[in-house]
């Protein structure tokens, strides 16, 4: 084990669409999953979700492609259902119908990773479940509602076949200047649930997850993500800043109350949005950036 994180290797394994963008990152069935969004550009535009396997790690196939006419598909998250199913959560935003538009939460599944069942809308308008962790036959999300000129709020959500969700509690943060987003949860061995918050914050809860504990970091993320290691410890994952400067795609130790960075991926401008895999003592890293000019895909492998 590294006392300190040390990048092994990182190759762009995808610059195909013309932004690519918003990763995950999977170990399924002896293979490589990783998941992204493909459109013309970060912000507003029609996004396709694409899904590429790997045996190796290096040597990457388009199994699949997403797609909902007319809505804009993003975020793709993916997870193992009880039943052994892939299963992909994706944000659907419907521009034009207003200021800001309306979206709602999509849901796919699949036995092999090729073969998809058609996006289903799950929660009412404006909702977004922005990643999926199932623990004991339970999934549990958090879904951001609000956007624009509407104020942010965090929901917990569970549901046991990933369509009908049921809702928990509202994070209530210290800081009410900005409300809860982008949100990671993870479930500890003695059931804590520990969340990761953009723009700064951790949150721990015990069962029934209804009343939270808050810790502002003092370090701004955006696209946050979380695994627990093998040896209890935590590692973080997200976009932050370079101590020189700029936005990068940041490593971090963390633990229930404290969010240190220690390692910066090659990575700069619009960037981050990681998927994180402890496989055979090695973190497998996905993440997005565009410091090489197009906004590409990127695998990292870290010893941590």
């Amino acid at each position: 084990m590294a006392t300190t994180p040390n990048l092994l290797s990182v190759a762009k394994i995808w610059d195909q669409g013309a932004h690519n963008a918003f990763t995950d990152l999977l170990r399924f069935d002896d293979r490589w999953w990783c998941t992204f969004r493909e459109a013309e550009e970060h912000g507003p535009s029609i996004g396709t979700v694409r899904v590429i396997t790997s045996e190796d790690g290096a040597n990457w196939q388009s199994v699949a492609v997403l797609e909902e006419q007319e809505v804009d598909l993003r975020d793709p998250k993916l997870s193992v259902t009880p039943e052994g199913r892939l299963m992909l959560v994706m944000g659907g935003c419907v521009y034009g119908s207003g200021e800001h538009g309306t979206r709602s939460p999509r849901i796919a599944f699949s036995s092999d990773g090729i073969n998809w069942t058609a996006p289903q809308k799950v929660l009412a308008e404006d909702h977004w479940l922005w990643r999926v962790t199932w623990h004991e036959g339970v999934a549990y999300s958090v879904s951001k509602l609000g956007e624009g000129a509407n104020p942010r709020r965090g929901f917990l959500y569970s549901s046991t076949d990933g369509l009908d969700w049921r809702w928990i509690s509202e994070f209530f943060l210290p800081d009410d200047t900005w409300t809860a987003s982008e949100t990671t949860v993870r479930i500890m061995p003695d059931e804590t649930m520990v969340a990761l918050v953009r723009p700064d914050w951790i949150g721990s809860s015990q069962p029934p997850y209804i009343d939270w504990q808050w810790t502002q970091i003092g370090e701004k993320m955006g696209g946050p993500n979380f695994i627990r290691w093998s040896d209890g410890t935590l590692w973080a994952a997200a976009r932050g800043r370079h101590p020189e400067g700029g936005a990068a795609m940041v490593l971090s130790r963390m633990t229930r109350t404290n969010y240190k960075p220690v390692l910066w991926l090659p990575s700069g401008g619009d960037c981050s949005y990681p998927g994180m895999v402890e496989h055979e003592g090695i973190l497998w890293l996905s993440y997005y950036s565009s410091h090489e000019g197009k906004t590409s895909i990127y695998l990292a492998q870290v010893e941590v």
